[in-house]
C-alpha cells in the first residue's frame, strides 16, 4: 500500500510537472508548522535557481494547478515560496478505511520471505544475567519483532559463552572444592549422576572466585587453562561435568529471560561449532585466505579505501588456541550450510564495533558468506547511573536483571495498589509486571540503540510523558471506553463504521494513525526500534487530545458516536500491535 505521503507527495510532482517543472520538485513532508499546515512542499525554493524564477512564482503556479484537487482542502502559496498543504478530510478518511483492511495495516511485504539470523543475548554460562545483557536482550526481541512482521523469516539465536578458558575456572575450582567427584577420577568407568554436583546459588559463587585466584595465582590459571584443554579434547568427566554446568545455568537463563518476555528459537554457544573449527582453519590455509603473522594465524582484512590500516583478524593465537572471532567465524560457517540466511545481524555493546568489522570482512573475503550475504552489527550504547557511569547498584556492584526487574515490578506495585484498592493482589502483581516490563523495555527502546543513556527508575515508571506506563494507560482509557459502548450499547465496537471527521482533534488522530506503515518499515530497515516508540508515542499524545476534547459516550447523534468508536477501536489495535513489536504488552486495567 502506497504511503500517505508519498500519495500526496505525487499529487504535487504531478502539480509541477503540468506547470512546465521538473516533477522532483514535488517531494513533501510533514509540516514542522502543524499550527499552519498539515504538509509542506519546499520545492518551489529549490527550483528557483535553476528556472531562474522567484520561489513565490513557481510556488504560485503550482497551488494554481492544485486548485479544486480532491486531495486538498488547502494548497497555498507562501512566501517566500513554501506549498502549505491540508489534505481533505474525505481523502483521510478513505485512506484510513483502506488502511485498516490491508494486511498488517499497510506496511509493504517482500515478494518472499527473506532469512534472517538474528545474533542477540550473548551470556555467559555460570554467570547470572545483570543489567549488562539488558540491552542486547530488549533490542534484539523487538527487533525480531518487527523483521518478522515486516515479512522475514527470523531465526533469533542466543549465542552463549559455553566454551573456553571459563569453563576450565569452574571445573579446576570444583577439583579443589569436591575433589572426590568421580568426575575427577580417570579411572571411572561407570555411570556419571545424573543430578548435578552443585545449586545454581553455588556455582554463580565459584566462577567469580575461581576468575579472582587466576588474576593473582599463575599456578591456578595454569591449572585452568589444561582443565579447558581437557574438557575441549574430549574428557569424558570434563564433558560431564560441563553438561551440568550448561543444564543448570541454561535452565536459569530461560527463566530470566522468559520473565523480561524475550525467547530464542536457539541455544546455540561457541561449543556448537567447536568440532567446525580445525576443518574451516585448513580451509583458510589451503585457499590462501590466511597467513602466518609472529606465530598466529591471520586474515588480512585491510581495504584500499580504508583511511587507516586495521588490525587482522586473529583465527589462532601462536599456541594454536582459538579466540571469539574464530567461533564467530564458524559460527557463520555453520548459519549458512543449515539455514542460507540473507542476512545476518548481530546486537552487541558498540565498543565490538572492530571486533565484527574483522569477523564480517573476513567472511567475505573467505567467502563463508555469499557476495550479497548482508551483515550489519547493530551497536548499542550503555545503559548509564544517574552520574552518567555505568548502571551499579547502590553498594557499587552490578545489578542483578532478576533484581532490577524484582524493584520495579514492587514500585509499580505500590502504585497499582494505592490508585486501585480494590484490585485482587493476584491482578495487581500481574499489572505490575506488565507495566513495568513496559517502563523498562520503552526507557531503553525510546533512544537510539547506538546512544547512551540515563537509566531513571522515576522517570521511566511514571504516567506521565514519553514513558512506557503513558502508552499502556493510554490502552487501558481506550478499552475502558470500548467497553462501556459496548455494555450501554449492544454492540461490537469492531463492527462500528468510520466517517468523514469533523473536528481537528479527530482528523489529526486519522492522519497519526494513517503514519504506522512507515514508522514500521522505517524501524526495520534502519535497525531502530526507537522509530516506533516515537510514532506509538505521538499517537497517544494525538488520542489523548481527541480523547480531551471530544464527548464521546455522551454524542447524541449515533452515527458521529460510531464513528468515533471505529476511530478508537482501531487506534486500540494499532497501539497493541506497537507495543507488541517492542516486546510488551497492555493489561486490561491499571
Amino acid at each position: 500500500m502506497e504511503k500517505i505521503l508519498d500519495l500526496i507527495s505525487k499529487e504535487v510532482s504531478d502539480a509541477f510537472e503540468a506547470a512546465g517543472y521538473d516533477r522532483n520538485l514535488g517531494k513533501c513532508g510533514v509540516s514542522n508548522r502543524p499550527d499552519l499546515c498539515e504538509y509542506q512542499c519546499n520545492g518551489a525554493m529549490a527550483g528557483a535557481k535553476q528556472y531562474h524564477k522567484a520561489p513565490f512564482m513557481i510556488a504560485d503556479e503550482v497551488a494554481e494547478k492544485l486548485s479544486g484537487n480532491e486531495m486538498f482542502e488547502k494548497a497555498e502559496s507562501v512566501k517566500p515560496g513554501f506549498l502549505n498543504l491540508t489534505v481533505s478530510r474525505e481523502f483521510v478518511r478513505s485512506y484510513i478505511v483502506k488502511m485498516l483492511h490491508e494486511k498488517r495495516f499497510g506496511v509493504n511485504l517482500p515478494g518472499h520471505e527473506p532469512t534472517i539470523v538474528l545474533d542477540y543475548g550473548g551470556p555467559n554460562v555460570a554467570k547470572p544475567l545483570h543489567v549488562g545483557h539488558l540491552r542486547s536482550a530488549v533490542i534484539g526481541e523487538s527487533l525480531k519483532r518487527i523483521l518478522r512482521y515486516t515479512g522475514n523469516k527470523v531465526v533469533g539465536d542466543v549465542h552463549l559463552g559455553d566454551w573456553g578458558l571459563q569453563m576450565g575456572l569452574i571445573i579446576t575450582e570444583l577439583k579443589l572444592q569436591k575433589p572426590d567427584l568421580p568426575y575427577f577420577d580417570e579411572s571411572f568407568t561407570g555411570s556419571y549422576p545424573k543430578e548435578p554436583p552443585f545449586t545454581l546459588s553455588e556455582l554463580e559463587t565459584i566462577y567469580p572466585l575461581a576468575s579472582g585466584k587466576s588474576k593473582e595465582d599463575e599456578e591456578y590459571k595454569a591449572a585452568a587453562l589444561e582443565a579447558t584443554k581437557k574438557l575441549q579434547d574430549g574428557d569424558r568427566g570434563y564433558r560431564a561435568l560441563w553438561h551440568h554446568i550448561l543444564n543448570v545455568s541454561v535452565s536459569d537463563l530461560k527463566k530470566n529471560y522468559k520473565n523480561l518476555n524475550v525467547d530464542f528459537d536457539l541455544w546455540w554457544g561457541e561449543s556448537t561449532v567447536h568440532d567446525i573449527i580445525p576443518g574451516m582453519v585448513d580451509y583458510f590455509k589451503d585457499n590462501g585466505y590466511a597467513h602466518e603473522s609472529q606465530g598466529a594465524l591471520v586474515i588480512d582484512v585491510t581495504r584500499e579505501d580504508d583511511s587507516k590500516e586495521l588490525p587482522p583478524c586473529i583465527v589462532l593465537k601462536s599456541d594454536g588456541a582459538a579466540l571469539y572471532a574464530t567461533t564467530d567465524l564458524a559460527t557463520i560457517q555453520k548459519r549458512m550450510d543449515e539455514y542460507h540466511p540473507d542476512a545476518i545481524y548481530y546486537v552487541a555493546d558498540k565498543r565490538q564495533t572492530l571486533h565484527f568489522t574483522q569477523v564480517f570482512r573476513s567472511a567475505h573475503k573467505s567467502k563463508l558468506v555469499m557476495p550479497e550475504t548482508d551483515l550489519q552489527f547493530v551497536g548499542f550504547g550503555t545503559m548509564n547511573g544517574s552520574d552518567g557511569k555505568p548502571f551499579k547498584t547502590r553498594q557499587g556492584g552490578v545489578m542483578r536483571l532478576e533484581s532490577l526487574i524484582s524493584e520495579i515490578d514492587e514500585k509499580m506495585y505500590g502504585r497499582i495498589k494505592e490508585g486501585n484498592a480494590a484490585i485482587s493482589d493476584e491482578e495487581a502483581k500481574k499489572t505490575a509486571h506488565q507495566v513495568a516490563l513496559a517502563a523498562l523495555k520503552y526507557g531503553d527502546l525510546s533512544n537510539q540503540p547506538s546512544k547512551d543513556y540515563i537509566f531513571d527508575i522515576d522517570k521511566f515508571t511514571s504516567f506521565e510523558g514519553d514513558t512506557g506506563p503513558y502508552l499502556l494507560y493510554t490502552i487501558v482509557r481506550i478499552k475502558s471506553i470500548l467497553a462501556k459502548y459496548e455494555e450501554q450499547s449492544g454492540k461490537k465496537a469492531k463492527e462500528a463504521r468510520l466517517a468523514v471527521s469533523e473536528s481537528d482533534n479527530e482528523k489529526a488522530l486519522c492522519l497519526a494513525l494513517a503514519g504506522f506503515a512507515e514508522a514500521v518499515e522505517s524501524a526495520a530497515r534502519e535497525l531502530m526500534p526507537n522509530r516506533i516508540c516515537a510514532y506509538i508515542y505521538g499517537l497517544s499524545n494525538a488520542f489523548n487530545s481527541f480523547y480531551h476534547e471530544t464527548r464521546i459516550l455522551a454524542e447524541e447523534d449515533e452515527a458521529k458516536k460510531e464513528s468515533y468508536i471505529a476511530l478508537l477501536y482501531n487506534t486500540l489495535k494499532v497501539m497493541e500491535t506497537g507495543i507488541d513489536l517492542l516486546g510488551f504488552d497492555a493489561p486490561e486495567r491499571m
